[in-house]
């Protein structure tokens, strides 16, 4: 059953996500519209599906919720503290630093999250993987300790990420 769903809607939330903006776009919320949208959000992800490297599998939307939660809240809070930082901390007396994060991930969807949330999060800029895709290289503005900035990556993000993509 889940096999011949996944046939016919290859990127179920890709599908959902052409359908809203197909309806949004037509700025006439209509049945006809929406149906338009929906065939319009099947058929697009089915025709190109061939292109696409591996079809979602085993995706938690319930886990990938809370996970966003916790990078909004995350990145609020470093809105504040990057500000003190800028505001309080003389170029003198900053701290930055490269930080090499190994990764327990190898599904490219999640490792591209996982650097786009640390990209995200002011203060932190992922700027290389490396050629076997095994550690991501991080950059921080300011730290006292890059190895609890390295633990705290891989406790907060990384294992979220592991558990959404299993």
């Amino acid at each position: 059953m889940a096999r011949a769903f996944y046939w016919l809607v290859p990127h179920p939330f890709l599908t959902l996500l052409l359908a809203v903006v197909w309806i949004i776009l037509q700025n006439e919320v209509s049945a006809g519209m929406a149906v338009f949208g929906l065939i319009l959000g099947i058929l697009i992800p089915w025709a190109t599906s061939i292109w696409w490297p591996d079809t979602p599998q085993g995706f938690r939307l319930g886990k990938m919720t809370s996970y966003a939660v916790i990078v909004l809240w995350d990145i609020l809070v470093a809105n504040v503290q990057v500000a003190w930082i800028v505001l309080s901390v003389s170029n003198a007396k900053l701290k930055p630093a490269w930080i090499v994060v190994p990764l327990d991930l190898r599904l490219p969807e999640a490792i591209t999250l996982l650097a786009g949330t640390i990209t995200l999060t002011p203060g932190t800029v992922s700027s290389d993987i490396s050629d076997e895709g095994h550690s991501l290289l991080v950059h921080v503005l300011h730290t006292d300790d890059p190895d609890a900035v390295r633990d705290d990556i891989k406790n907060r993000y990384e294992r979220r990420l592991k558990e959404i993509f299993s």
